[in-house]
């Protein structure tokens, strides 16, 4: 080992100094050289890097304004697609409101044309009553002329006979007066007679002509008070989801329940118009139930009116059992217990015929008690007195008729039906209960509030019946009292006497009669009221 290491160190001292210092500086340079080459290198790659980043960036730069220029367009086009729709859309629903108006001012114009048909109508028939009177009034003429002419001749028969037959005076006028008088009652009983049937024949002809002008005036307001029902709806908008698209729901509305739906300009309310009351329900709870539910659409609209119609049905069988559970009768037929039921849903003159049936039953078995009678007659009697009027709107003939088929149809007691047929007095009542029936019905239906009507018409009753009491000569002031039921009037005391208070009573009552249509019956009380004013000074 001492040997290997001396041998070294030999070598090492053998090597001159500066081969040693110049191998050194080699290195280093060598070193130098290769660390800049590798500097040169790495910086080369690294800008070659950045230049595909870059170009990189470039190329997704151009792709995504590329892009962003065809999403732009895209967004043109469809904005504009949009917009021509929009603009079609509202163009056609402007034609459709254009056309809706125009429809609806030409049935305006045919409206008018129609009044003014029928406001010449009548000035014609009033120039016809006027000559009628004008006629009545020249042949009283003829008759006072007839009369004067024979009390003339009278006189100059009693002067004839008292220079011929030497008679006195006092029997010269008694052979004459009773000769004169018995041909003068026969002319003027004839005349009379006939004068009488010529204006009973002419006044027929025109009191049916009077009457039926009154039945077309009051015909639109009756019907329009019991065929329709209203729908409050919670904002105007809804009107156009219920009529839907080009009338889609609506009209699946209309096929479904066979009413009709109208829409105008009344705010938040849709008017359902039909005949039929029970129909009418259902198109008005499934119309409630919609809104609620805010899906409106054909099959939903399906879906929910057989819904209702169904829960309705039931609801009919029930409120029918409840008015035979309520009366205290038993036994009835169960299409006479649904036929019950259908009558909560109908109304005569305001007033709800089913709780009319329950008063008129409850009210004739309290008199059958009392009077000691049939009290289940009396209260089935009563209670079905009206059933007719569940179906005739579907029935022809009137509802007396029809309510005693159906007794007949369902086996009931022939006193039960006469009772029905008997209670407005087409048929004499066979029995006492069925005077009662007629009792209670009246009583049900004139007693205060029952029978109710529009505010409206009411008024305009109130006023129409004042202005017919006013129409009449001599009268000086008329008032509509007890709610329509009495008009009291009074009249000038220098024009009209006691006698006459009781014509003019009766004439006021006819024209009543004829011109006006009213539940119950209306009082004319008719005041002559002298007064003498005098003061002291």
């Amino acid at each position: 080992m001492f040997e290997q290491t001396g041998s070294s160190l030999f070598l090492a001292s053998m090597i001159p100094a500066w081969i040693a210092i110049v191998l050194a500086v080699a290195i280093v340079v060598f070193g130098a050289l290769a660390f800049l080459f590798g500097r040169f290198l790495y910086v080369k790659m690294f800008k070659k890097k950045i230049g595909e980043a870059e170009q990189t960036i470039k190329i997704m730069r151009e792709e995504a304004e590329n892009e962003c220029r065809a999403l732009k367009k895209e967004a043109i086009l469809e904005a504009k697609e949009q917009d021509l729709k929009l603009r079609n859309e509202f163009e056609r629903e402007s034609r459709e409101k254009k056309a809706e108006l125009a429809k609806a001012e030409q049935r305006l114009m045919q409206k008018e044309d129609v009044l003014d048909k029928k406001e010449d109508s009548l000035m014609k028939k009033s120039d016809a009553l006027e000559q009628q009177q004008k006629n009545l009034a020249r042949q009283e003429g003829e008759i006072k002329k007839m009369q004067e002419k024979v009390n003339h001749q009278h006189d100059l028969m009693i002067q004839e006979l008292e220079k011929v037959a030497q008679l006195t005076r006092e029997e010269a006028k008694k052979l004459l007066t009773e000769n004169i008088l018995d041909e003068a009652r026969h002319d003027a009983a004839v005349q009379v007679r006939n004068i009488e049937q010529e204006a009973k024949d002419e006044a027929d002809a025109e009191a049916k002509k009077i009457i039926g002008l009154a039945i077309q005036r009051c015909a639109s307001d009756h019907a329009s008070e019991i065929t329709v029902s209203v729908v409050p709806l919670p904002n105007d908008d809804m009107k156009a989801r219920i009529i839907g698209r080009e009338g889609r729901n609506i009209r699946a509305l209309e096929n479904a329940t066979g009413i009709e739906l109208i829409i105008d300009d009344t705010p938040e309310v849709v008017i359902l118009s039909g005949f039929d009351p029970v129909r009418r329900e259902v198109a008005r709870l499934s119309l409630e139930k919609l809104i609620g539910d805010g899906r409106i659409h054909p099959a939903r609209i399906e879906e929910t009116v057989e819904k209702v119609r169904k829960e309705l049905d039931q609801q009919i069988k029930e409120n029918g059992e409840a008015a035979m559970f309520e009366v205290g009768i038993f036994g009835l037929h169960p299409e006479i217990i649904k036929l019950l039921g259908r009558l909560k849903y109908r109304t005569s003159y305001g007033q709800n015929v089913y709780k009319h049936s329950i008063e008129v039953a409850q009210l004739a078995g309290m008199m059958a008690a009392e009077l000691g009678l049939d009290v289940n007659l009396a209260k089935r009697a009563g209670l079905l007195h009206d059933i007719g009027k569940a179906v005739d709107h579907e029935q022809e003939g009137t509802h007396i008729q029809i309510g005693a088929d159906i007794a007949k149809k369902y086996k009931e007691n022939a006193n039960v039906v006469n009772a029905i047929m008997a209670h407005h007095g087409d048929v004499e009542p066979k029995t006492v209960e069925a005077v009662l029936v007629q009792a209670a019905d009246a009583i049900s239906g004139a007693r205060p509030g029952a029978r109710r009507e529009t505010s409206t018409n009411y008024v305009k009753r109130l006023e129409q019946l004042e202005q017919i009491a006013a129409s009449f000569k001599g009268v000086e002031k008329s008032y509509a009292i007890q709610a329509g039921r009495e008009v009291r009037v009074i009249v000038k005391p220098e024009q009209i006497d006691d006698a006459q208070t009781l014509f003019l009573a009766k004439d006021i009552a006819k024209k009543i009669e004829s011109e006006l249509e009213y539940p119950g019956q209306i009082k004319v009380n008719v005041i002559r009221e002298f007064r003498s004013v005098e003061y002291a000074k």
